[in-house]
C-alpha cells in the first residue's frame, strides 16, 4: 500500500516526499538580492515602530544652532529653526511606512475585487467594471489625488492614505483582469462550475489561490507608490505639517530654502530613506517575480563559456564518413536553488546522411533538452557544460564544424538553412494574427533576402504542396487550420530553405491516431523524395519502429540502448526498452496483457546510486545499486548500458538466461 500510494502521488516510495516546491520559500528567502531586500525593510520596519521612543530630541523642539551641520550632537545636523533632522527622521518613518501599507491594502483589495470579479464573470458586469477602471486609467492621477485631499481636508493621515488607495488601484484590477480570463477557462474552473459551486467560491478558492503572487507583487508596488505620494503631498504641502513623516521633512526643508542655503542634510536623509526603502521593496518584488516565472531565477548567472569557432574535432575519433551530425560527450546542466540539475549526462550519437534517428524515452528522460542544446536554442538556466556537436555539410571536401562554438552571425545563417527544427506542441508556435502565407514569406524573407515578392509567395505555395495542404489555404489563419494541417504548416516552415538536417521534437503531440498517421506518412514521402535527414523524438517507441533507422533509448539524462530500429525493437536488450515496447499494443501476433513500467522517473536533483533505472527494473541486483554502466557493445552494431549484459555478468548465467541476449546480439549484427 506504501508503494501505491506514492505511485499515485507521483513519488518514489523510497525517496522523501518533498519536491521543489516545498523547498523553494526557503530557496527564495536565501537568495541574495531578497536578503537584502528583507535587509532594508527589516530596518525601516524597526525604525518605524521604535524610531519615537529612540529618538535623542522632541523633532518639533525648537532653540538649538539653526542650521548646524552634522555632528555627534545632531547626527543629521539642525534645521533653519534648531529642530534636530535626525529625530524627525526617525519620527516619520512611522507616518510613511502606515501610510504606504494602509494605502496598499485597501488599494490592492480594491483591484482584486474589481479585476477577478470583472475576468471571472464576463458579460455586462465585465463590461461596466472595466468601463470605470479605464476612466481612471485616464484621468491624471497626482491632480485628482491633490483636488480630493483639498476637498476632504486631509488632516488625518488614515484619510491621506483612502485618498492615495482610491486613485492606485486600476493597474493593478486591470492586470488580474487579463490574468482571470485565461485561468477561468482552464479544466478545473469548468469543474467546479459544472460540480455547482457558488461564483464567489470559485472566485475566491479556485481562482485567487492562483494569482496570490500576482497580488504580493502588485501590493508591494502600492506600498512604493503609496509611499511616494505621500511624500509628494506633504512636500506640496497637502496634509498636516505638524504630523512629521519624511514627506514633511522635504517640505519645511523646501520652505526655507535649504538647497539654496546648502543644508543639504536637511533634505538629503528623508530623501535617501526613500530611495533605499523603494530599493528594498524592489528587491523583494523582483524574488517573487522569479517565483512567478523559474526562468528568471538563475538569469544573469548563466554564461555562454563556449570558446571560438572550431574547424575540426578537438577531442575523440572523427566520425565516420556517412555521418552528417556527431554528437560527443554532451553535457547539460539546468542552474537551481539547489545547485546543478544535470539533465543531459554524457550522450554520444551519430546521425548518419539520408537516415532517420530516432530518440525515444519518457518525460524528463533529457530528449527535448538534448535537441535544444544540439540547435543552441538552450535557454538560460540551462547551459552546455562539457562536449561537442559536430556537423559536416554534403560539400566535397568539406570540414567538420562544431556547432557549440559557431559566433551568432554565423549560427543564424547556419539555423533553418542547415539544420531546422519542428517544436514540441508546434500547433501552437504559428503567430495567430499573421496568415500562413505571411508566416511561410517571413522566414525567406529573413534568409533569402534576393528573392522577389513573387518568387516567395510561389515557393510559399511549394512548401505547402509539399505538405499535402492546399495552396488556397495560404491565405488562411492558424485557427482556421485543424489539428494536423497546422502541424504540416510547421513542417513546412522547417524544410522551407532546404536544411539537411530536420529534427523533429514529438511532432504527432495532441494528434488523434489517424492524424498521427497521415503525418508520419508525409514525412516518409519527405525523406524518400528530398533525402532529408531526420531527428525524430517521442515518447512512443512503437512509433520509431515504423519510421526510424537507428534508435536511441534515454532514461535520465543517459543513452541507456543505441542500435538498428529493427534489432532494437525486435529484441530489446536493455530492461528500460523492454518495458517501453511493453507499455504499447502489439498491432501484430497474439494479444497480451499491456504492463507498464512500475514507479515514476528519478529525480535528477536526487539521482539514484549506480544505475539510475535499478529502482524500477525487474533484472535489478546488489551491484546495480553501486556500479554506473557503461555504454558498451553487444554485437557489431548495439549498443547498451546494463551491468547484466556486459561479458563478466553474462559469463555467470545459464543458458537459458543467456537466450536473449544472444538474440539481441544476432539481432544487431544482423542489422
Amino acid at each position: 500500500m506504501r508503494q501505491l500510494r506514492g505511485a499515485v502521488a507521483g513519488t518514489r516510495p523510497d525517496m522523501p516526499r518533498s519536491t521543489g516546491r516545498s523547498r523553494l520559500p526557503q530557496a527564495w528567502l536565501t537568495a541574495p538580492k531578497v536578503g537584502a531586500g528583507i535587509g532594508l525593510l527589516g530596518i525601516f520596519v524597526l525604525l518605524a515602530l521604535l524610531g519615537p521612543v529612540i529618538a535623542p530630541y522632541d523633532p518639533s523642539a525648537t532653540g538649538g544652532e539653526a542650521l548646524a551641520p552634522p555632528s555627534l550632537l545632531h547626527l543629521f545636523g539642525t534645521t533653519a529653526t534648531g529642530e534636530d533632522v535626525f529625530s524627525q527622521v526617525l519620527t516619520g518613518a512611522r507616518l510613511s511606512l502606515e501610510v504606504g501599507l494602509v494605502a496598499a491594502l485597501f488599494g490592492e483589495l480594491l483591484a482584486v475585487i474589481v479585476g477577478v470579479t470583472s475576468g471571472y464573470l464576463g458579460g455586462l458586469a465585465d463590461e461596466g467594471l472595466s468601463a470605470v477602471n479605464n476612466v481612471f486609467l485616464v484621468i491624471p492621477v497626482l491632480p485628482l489625488q491633490i483636488v480630493l485631499v483639498e476637498y476632504l481636508g486631509a488632516q488625518s493621515w488614515v484619510v491621506l492614505a483612502l485618498v492615495i488607495a482610491a486613485t492606485a488601484w486600476p493597474h493593478g484590477a486591470r492586470r488580474l483582469r487579463a490574468q482571470t480570463l485565461s485561468i477561468r477557462r482552464r479544466d478545473y474552473i469548468q469543474a467546479a462550475r459544472a460540480m455547482g459551486e457558488p461564483n464567489w467560491r470559485i472566485i475566491g478558492f479556485e481562482i485567487v489561490p492562483n494569482l496570490l503572487a500576482i497580488v504580493a507583487t502588485g501590493f508591494l508596488f502600492q506600498v512604493t507608490f503609496a509611499i511616494v505620494v505621500q511624500a509628494s503631498l506633504a512636500f506640496l504641502g497637502l496634509g498636516d505639517p505638524r504630523q512629521w513623516s519624511w514627506g514633511t521633512i522635504l517640505y519645511w526643508a523646501g520652505n526655507n530654502n535649504a538647497f539654496l542655503l546648502g543644508a543639504w542634510w536637511w533634505y538629503v536623509p528623508p530623501g535617501l530613506c526613500l530611495a533605499f526603502l523603494g530599493m528594498g521593496l524592489a528587491l523583494v518584488n523582483l524574488g517573487i517575480d522569479e517565483v512567478i516565472n523559474p526562468r528568471l531565477r538563475g538569469a544573469g548567472q548563466v554564461k555562454d563559456r563556449l570558446p571560438a569557432p572550431a574547424t575540426g574535432p578537438s577531442a575523440g575519433p572523427e566520425p565516420d564518413k556517412d555521418a552528417v551530425l556527431a554528437i560527443r560527450g554532451l553535457r547539460v546542466e539546468y542552474a537551481t536553488p539547489h545547485g546543478s540539475l544535470q539533465a543531459v549526462r554524457g550522450v554520444d550519437l551519430t546521425l548518419r546522411r539520408g537516415q532517420v534517428l530516432g530518440i525515444a524515452g519518457e518525460s524528463g528522460s533529457g530528449k527535448s533538452t538534448l535537441a535544444y542544446a544540439v540547435t543552441r536554442l538552450l535557454k538560460a538556466p540551462g547551459r552546455v557544460v562539457e562536449g561537442q556537436v559536430l556537423y559536416r555539410p554534403r560539400d566535397e571536401g568539406s570540414q567538420w564544424v562544431d556547432l557549440l562554438k559557431l559566433p551568432p552571425e554565423e549560427l543564424r545563417r547556419f539555423r533553418w538553412e542547415r539544420l531546422s527544427m519542428v517544436f514540441q506542441a508546434a500547433m501552437n508556435s504559428l503567430n495567430p494574427v499573421l496568415t500562413v502565407s505571411a508566416q511561410l514569406i517571413d522566414t525567406l524573407a529573413t534568409h533569402r533576402p534576393g528573392m522577389t515578392p513573387a518568387a516567395r509567395v510561389e515557393r510559399a505555395g511549394e512548401l505547402l504542396d509539399l505538405v499535402g495542404i492546399d495552396r488556397s489555404r495560404l491565405s488562411a489563419y492558424p485557427h482556421q487550420l485543424s489539428g494536423g494541417q497546422r502541424q504540416r504548416v510547421m513542417i513546412a516552415m522547417a524544410l522551407a530553405l532546404d536544411p539537411e538536417v530536420m529534427i523533429m521534437d514529438e511532432p504527432t503531440t495532441a494528434l488523434d491516431v489517424v492524424v498521427q498517421r497521415e503525418i508520419l506518412s508525409r514525412l516518409v514521402r519527405l525523406r524518400q523524395q528530398l533525402g532529408i535527414t531526420m531527428v525524430f523524438i517521442t515518447h512512443d517507441l512503437s512509433l520509431l519502429a515504423e519510421i526510424a533507422d537507428t534508435i536511441a533509448v534515454m532514461y535520465a539524462g543517459k543513452v541507456v540502448e543505441y542500435g538498428p530500429a529493427r534489432s532494437v525493437t525486435r529484441s530489446p536488450s536493455h530492461p528500460y526498452t523492454a518495458a517501453l515496447l511493453a507499455s504499447f499494443p502489439s498491432l501484430h501476433g497474439r494479444r497480451r496483457d499491456l504492463q507498464g513500467i512500475r514507479g515514476v522517473p528519478p529525480d535528477l536533483r536526487a539521482l539514484p546510486g549506480g544505475c539510475a533505472f535499478h529502482p524500477r527494473c525487474p533484472e535489478a541486483v546488489a551491484a546495480c545499486a553501486e556500479r554506473i554502466p557503461l555504454l558498451t557493445a553487444l554485437g557489431a552494431s548495439r549498443q547498451v548500458a546494463c551491468l547484466m549484459r556486459e561479458p563478466s555478468a553474462v559469463a555467470k548465467l545459464s543458458s537459458q538466461q543467456r537466450a536473449p541476449l544472444h538474440a539481441a546480439s544476432a539481432g544487431g549484427a544482423e542489422a
